[in-house]
């Protein structure tokens, strides 16, 4: 238990209304995505970043673990406390929007921003922040940050790296520092924004972020591919892109979930699809609009697509992607529980990675209802399993790590978007060398020597 004179320091140091250790606090702060649950000793909410300074300088003079948190959303537990210590939650005062700068087009933000929140602030005035994982609505942008967060739109756009500028971090000992400019280039010293973004919240903690904002599009449609196998359809995503295609998004769901999707909630397809492709294209112009539609429609069918649907109203681009955001509650008929990954593979190799996937599946009598990110190769993939039979459970994490292996053999990695986290740790000697990951540890000693902040994590020592 975290020593009363500690409680006491930090009521001292932010208020006592900003400090919790009652029960209940410790189980709202014990779990994320994963449903796994791990308990804080206390919760601490930092009101500016003099006060994450000064947490992290006494928490790393006395040894005490910290877990920074922003809404709990993550699917690998980056923000579980597995070591207890405190949780430093980043969502109860530093949520503010610092600036929207429309001359040079970026927004400074603080880590506790709903990434939706930014979004509709910069749409107000004409601009356009593109990074939209699932969780947009509630997730903060601190943690897409240390996640890297991916999304729908990265076909085009690309992820959250793509648009961090620079950002302020402390580090564990109370250091305040700066990473990045604001300009569009710069060259001098190390990128260190870049070693901070996806690093879970293991070197430092981020304060402030700026990033990198577009002109808003003005039309955008959306469009649906239906295919009768998953192989044409997986053809159909590089063979459009590489014919001038340029999607904002390329959604795909295979059999399984398209079997899910008329079962479940009625969705009505065609008796004979087999895959789908759903997603949008955008333009400032409507012509660009038309012709990527004009591409995409010719590409599909040359792939074999039965139908090419588009929508031209938001209504209809509603029901379209109606079926994408409902893809995973409706795989729940092939098993009481799903282990879901996050998988990514070059584009090329979609079809063969989806099918030695479902070979896996195969292996182990387990349905194996694939979704996710066509446009960039990340694949959903959802081992489907009974979540109440041990054996079943065993083989299914069994199958998990030979889709793992499958996929780093075939130039991927474990994850696309949810990070590595505690769920992924015991993998990361299958994408990684002991020469790298030993380099890994380098960095994390570098920037944590005392090991405090949110040990364990990436497969980097818990102790």
């Amino acid at each position: 238990m975290l020593d009363k004179k500690h409680i006491k320091h930090f009521e001292k140091l932010v208020g006592k209304e900003n400090v919790y250790s009652d029960k209940a606090h410790l189980i709202a702060y014990s779990y994320d995505a994963t449903r796994t649950r791990f308990e804080p000793e206390a919760v601490v909410f930092p009101r500016d970043e003099a006060d994450v300074s000064a947490i992290l300088a006494y928490c790393n003079e006395h040894h005490i673990v910290i877990t920074p948190r922003g809404a709990g959303s993550g699917f690998t537990g980056g923000a579980l406390p597995t070591q207890g210590g405190i949780t430093l939650g980043m969502e109860k005062h530093m949520n503010k929007i610092l600036e929207i700068d429309m001359e040079n087009m970026v927004a400074v933000v603080q880590p506790g921003v709903i990434n939706m929140d930014l979004q509709k602030a910069v749409e107000e005035v004409g601009l356009f922040y593109p990074p939209d994982p699932a969780s947009e609505e509630y997730s903060t942008l601190g943690g897409n940050v240390s996640e890297n967060a991916g999304g729908m739109r990265a076909a085009k756009y690309g992820i959250t790296k793509d648009y961090v500028m620079a950002l302020r971090a402390v580090r564990p000992n109370g250091d305040i520092i700066r990473a990045g400019k604001r300009t569009i280039k710069d060259v001098a010293g190390y990128n260190i924004a870049g070693i901070l973004i996806a690093s879970e919240g293991t070197l430092a903690v981020i304060t402030e972020i700026t990033l990198k904002l577009i002109p808003k599009p003005k039309f955008t449609k959306a469009y649906m591919g239906i295919f009768p196998s998953v192989d044409d359809a997986m053809n159909a995503v590089f063979k459009s892109l590489a014919a001038g295609a340029n999607p904002v998004a390329m959604e795909f769901m295979d059999d399984l979930v398209v079997q899910a999707l008329k079962e479940k909630l009625g969705i009505k397809l065609p008796e004979d699809a087999g895959a789908l492709l759903i997603g949008d294209v955008d333009g400032n112009v409507i012509e660009e609009v038309e012709f990527q539609l004009e591409t995409l429609e010719n590409s599909f069918k040359e792939n074999g697509a039965q139908e090419f649907v588009v929508a031209h109203d938001a209504k209809k681009r509603d029901e379209l992607w109606y079926a994408r955001r409902n893809a995973s509650p409706s795989i729940t008929i092939f098993g009481s529980k799903k282990l879901n990954e996050d998988i990514s593979v070059p584009r090329s190799m979609l079809p063969e990675a989806l099918n030695r996937i479902y070979a896996i599946g195969d292996k182990y009598g387990f349905k194996v209802p694939c979704f996710g990110h066509a446009g960039d190769g990340n694949i959903h993939v959802n081992v489907m399993v009974d979540g109440s039979d041990e054996q079943q459970l065993h083989d299914g994490h069994q199958a998990i790590e030979e889709i793992f292996q499958l996929v780093v053999d075939m130039g991927g990695t474990l994850s696309g978007e949810h990070g590595i986290g505690t769920s992924k740790a015991p993998f990361m000697n299958i994408a990684f060398n002991e020469l790298e990951l030993n380099l890994f540890k380098s960095i994390k000693h570098s920037f944590d020597p005392n090991n405090i902040l949110n040990p364990g994590k990436m497969g980097l020592p818990s102790s």
